[in-house]
């Protein structure tokens, strides 16, 4: 690794880490960080997962009071998270590079485009509605089924499951949206966590990088949380909308013939 290669990642990382603290989104911006330092797309995608994963244990932390008033049926959904996880992770490792390298822009670009709908799903799950009517033991079902499905793709990608595990939340009858991100940090915590440890032991993950990721991730996210927030919520989320798609546009350039 050069000296700009790991100022590079680590500068991504520590974005991506104050990103999180403030928005979700921080994988548009350390998975392209690891590509333009040299890595293949896939151990890109399993090296970034390993490296900011840290960052959700301090994202559950901040939400600890809302996630022990939590009703014990949610924790129903920990099953396909860590199910759906590990078999994403699977996916991701028996995936042609080639054809893996294919799909990176399409999913970079579904990742954005439901990045910049986050606000429209957050007011849609904010309804009161569904807290008025007990939920049905078959609506639980699909939403675990629901939840199986955001595991298996967070498993094997991951930018946006924070946006997918929120609506399922909704679909749950959840309208308090701290005690929702709490358990959405939790989910993810797993997901991610159980999907990190495939890739470590299966040596998917480029060490050198991901010690340096994994401290931007940290000092950024713990450090950089004030200036974020002074920033405004508005201004982070538009760097990340601009570079997602900017990502998206020049690999789909890259990749065409």
């Amino acid at each position: 690794m050069t000296i700009w290669q790991g100022a590079l990642v680590f500068g991504a990382a520590f974005l991506a880490g104050m990103i999180n603290s403030v928005a979700g989104g921080g994988t548009l911006i350390s998975f392209p960080a690891l590509i333009w330092a040299g890595l293949s797309p896939v151990t890109a995608n399993a090296t970034s997962a390993v490296a900011i994963w840290p960052g959700a244990l301090g994202g559950m932390w901040g939400f600890r009071r809302e996630l022990r008033g939590s009703e014990t049926r949610f924790l129903s959904l920990v099953i396909p998270s860590l199910i759906g996880g590990a078999i994403g992770a699977a996916l991701l490792r028996y995936t042609p590079p080639g054809v893996f390298a294919k799909l990176v822009p399409f999913l970079i670009l579904a990742a954005t485009i439901l990045f910049m709908a986050q606000e429209t799903i957050r007011r849609w799950i904010r309804n009161d509605e569904p807290a008025k009517s007990p939920v049905k033991a078959g609506w639980t079902i699909t939403t675990m089924a629901f939840q199986l499905a955001v595991a298996i793709y967070g498993g094997y990608f991951g930018a946006g499951i924070g946006i997918l595990m929120l609506a399922a939340l909704g679909l749950m009858g959840l309208t308090d949206i701290h005690q929702m991100n709490g358990l959405k940090n939790f989910f993810a915590l797993c997901i991610n966590g159980v999907a990190s440890v495939y890739f470590i032991f299966t040596g998917m993950a480029h060490w050198p990088d991901a010690i340096v990721m994994a401290a931007g991730a940290i000092v950024g996210g713990y450090g950089s949380a004030g200036l974020a927030r002074r920033l405004g919520p508005r201004a982070v989320r538009r760097f990340v909308i601009v570079v997602g798609l900017a990502m998206a546009i020049s690999l789909f350039l890259k990749n065409s013939p």
